[in-house]
């Protein structure tokens, strides 16, 4: 009963850090949050089945969905994921893909430090200008798009895990820059006989309003009277895609092969986007094979109206290689792959590794 209590409140108290300003799901702020990518989850593992792991996400790729997860690295853990997102060069976004490289580190005995690095990259864009507006007259330009994340996670008893993430977002051009600054927090609780049910509570990128500067901004102009003059605008502010989730998950544990299925839902309570609502399960088979699906319902989805591209249905598979027969080790290699669909756009393929010691 101390355990639930202790739970309750911490949910209570993080979801005090929500700024009063956030309207969930409000659809007229649609569009009006900068640094958007920090939405985009990079992960295989988590996305082939939608992100709906908010209760019992583990390891390095808990930094994205609930950093309690974060915890459960045994020793050292290194990730590396490559997204191909809407279909890369044969999609609408020409070249567009995300590098993801992570390290969690167990610096005490219930402590886990972990970072990870995000970058976009969307191949050479064509410069346009007001004098010249046709593309591929004026060269190319390649923007710079990237989140550099730092976090903590601690198991404060068997049952209750929690953590931080301090995020720093950069995006630039050859002309124009700014960088926000945001901070995420989860905790995780585990209950049940054989650990079997798990709820879990995260807020993502709380933090300041992000803003632009540098020559872009500038416009040099000639008047009637042929005087040169440079005309710069005033950049505006803009708040970061703040995001509580919530999520639920229990597994079905079978002796037989070691077979476990797990379903979980998650809400996502956004405010600059509409909120999402995700159910997903996953059928692991000798704690070395797992297969997960999922589903992101918005409102909107099913009539054509989607605010997010990458909602609707998503699938994937993992493959666990043991490296050592030593018994109790978890030193060993898995393998990754994720699909998500994207509505009016070609899929998004997402491939990674991790390795643990």
């Amino acid at each position: 009963m101390k355990n639930i209590f202790r739970i309750f409140a911490a949910v209570v108290i993080l979801s005090m850090f929500v700024p009063q300003t956030v309207k969930a799901g409000n659809d007229e702020r649609r569009g009006t949050a900068g640094a958007a990518e920090l939405l985009i989850n990079p992960w295989a593992r988590s996305t082939g089945w939608g992100g709906v792991n908010i209760a019992n996400v583990r390891g390095l790729n808990a930094m994205y969905n609930n950093v309690a997860g974060l915890a459960f690295v045994d020793n050292i853990e290194v990730a590396y994921t490559n997204t191909i997102l809407y279909g890369g060069k044969s999609g609408l976004n020409s070249g567009a893909s995300i590098n993801s490289f992570g390290l969690g580190v167990r610096v005490f005995e219930a402590g886990v430090l972990g970072v990870y690095v995000m970058a976009l990259s969307f191949g050479d864009l064509p410069v346009t200008t007001y004098d010249s507006p046709e593309p591929g007259l004026n060269g190319t330009f390649a923007p710079s798009y990237m989140n550099i994340n730092v976090g903590y996670a601690h198991s404060f008893t068997n049952t209750i895990h929690g953590g931080v993430v301090f995020k720093l977002a950069t995006e630039s051009t050859d002309n124009i820059s700014g960088s926000g600054f945001a901070i995420d927090a989860g905790i995780q609780y585990v209950t049940g006989e054989n650990d079997e049910l798990k709820f879990g509570i995260s807020l993502k990128n709380w933090g300041p309003s992000m803003s632009f500067g540098g020559t872009g901004h500038s416009l040099t102009m000639i008047n009637d009277a042929q005087n040169t003059f440079t005309v710069e605008t005033r950049p505006a502010s803009m708040e970061l895609p703040t995001c509580l989730n919530i999520g639920l998950s229990y597994d079905f544990l079978f002796d037989v092969w070691d077979q476990k299925l797990t379903v979980a839902a998650a809400f996502t309570s956004n405010a600059f986007l509409r909120d999402n609502y995700t159910v997903g399960v996953e059928y692991g088979l000798l704690n070395m094979f797992q297969v997960r699906c999922g589903y992101v319902f918005q409102p909107g989805l099913w009539t054509g109206d989607a605010a997010t591209a990458n909602t609707g249905f998503s699938a994937g598979a993992s493959v666990d290689i043991p490296l050592s027969k030593k018994e109790g080790s978890n030193t060993g290699i898995t393998l990754d792959y994720s699909y998500r669909t994207a509505s009016r756009l070609k899929g998004t393929h997402a491939i990674g590794a991790s390795l643990r010691f």
